[in-house]
């Protein structure tokens, strides 16, 4: 052996070890990771595009179109994580629940196949990768997400309380709205308000919807929801918390000077809200969820309308 292969020898020995290790726990490894994406829903983005629009709408007006990039990405990536944190947290509230429900029965948690311990370990190291994010903003964004925390940690036990966890839970998805505002102007205007309180309608409407779903087991478990407490007019009071919420849109646009492509968003939105009043008629669980999935579209719409208004006014 000459003196440069004597050199290679011991890389190549390392090398070879970490590879024989990698391939022992590759699998374990693979498993957790799965079993850990599972549990924070990275399978179903659904709920993370529920809270990402109206984080959008407020950052593109507060921008006046043209927000700071570098907050966008902060906030795409702190909506992502935060969203995860709170599906691990609402799965460990609801740990004793889930397992009687047909919707949740086999979610990792509830099944055992991760531990409470493990659940714990990834909400944490959720909340501190969502706090290197917000520690970049500034001092009142800072302030202001400790709000948001808390919010987020006390939701999943409001349906032990309360037959309204539904205007809950919009408060602690629109709180991007305040936070949006402060870091991209330093302070929360009166508008921002407006757009949180169009967010706790629209969280009401879609969670609703939500809730129907599942509303026979939870009257079973003793929970609470708005759709039991609206009982048969849950799809009139939906209707009318649809009316109401493309209205308050429609005083924001005022507000905020936007004009006829925002206009055209709001007529696109609308239908999307008759097309979910369609879908909810029969209260059918399985088109009770499409209604509820559709309004990701509608989210959609009102961004359009909001962005190629600042293009294109």
């Amino acid at each position: 052996m000459n003196e440069r292969t004597r050199q290679q020898a011991p890389g190549r020995r390392a090398q070879q070890t970490v590879g024989r290790i990698w391939q022992r726990y590759q699998p374990i490894v693979a498993d957790r990771a799965r079993e850990y994406a599972l549990l924070m829903r990275w399978h179903r983005p659904i709920g993370a595009q529920l809270l990402l629009w109206p984080a959008m709408w407020a950052l593109w007006i507060a921008g006046r179109g043209a927000p700071d990039a570098g907050i966008v990405v902060i906030f795409v990536l702190g909506v992502w994580v935060m969203r995860s944190a709170g599906c691990v947290f609402n799965d460990f509230a609801d740990r004793h629940f889930d397992l009687y429900v047909k919707r949740t029965h086999d979610r990792p948690l509830t099944t055992g196949r991760v531990s409470t311990r493990e659940a714990l370990a990834v909400f944490f190291a959720m909340c501190l990768i969502a706090l290197g994010l917000v520690l970049m903003l500034n001092r009142l964004t800072i302030l202001l997400s400790l709000v948001g925390l808390a919010l987020a940690a006390t939701y999943p036990f409001m349906k032990r309380y309360t037959y309204l966890p539904q205007p809950y839970l919009g408060m602690a998805f629109g709180w991007a709205i305040p936070m949006a505002f402060s870091a991209q102007t330093g302070h929360v205007p009166p508008v921002a308000w407006l757009i949180f309180i169009c967010n706790i309608l629209w969280s009401t409407i879609y969670d609703t919807m939500y809730a129907m779903v599942d509303r026979d087991d939870d009257l079973k478990l003793g929970l609470k929801s708005a759709a039991i407490l609206f009982g048969d007019l849950d799809r009139h009071i939906i209707g009318i918390l649809q009316v109401t919420m493309l209205g308050a849109l429609y005083l924001v646009g005022r507000r905020v000077g936007l004009g006829a492509w925002y206009d055209a968003g709001l007529a696109g939105g609308a239908a999307l809200f008759a097309y979910q009043q369609v879908l909810i008629f029969h209260r059918r669980r399985d088109r009770c969820f499409r209604a509820f999935m559709n309004n990701n579209w509608f989210g959609a719409v009102i961004f359009a309308g909001i962005l190629l208004d600042y293009l294109l006014h």
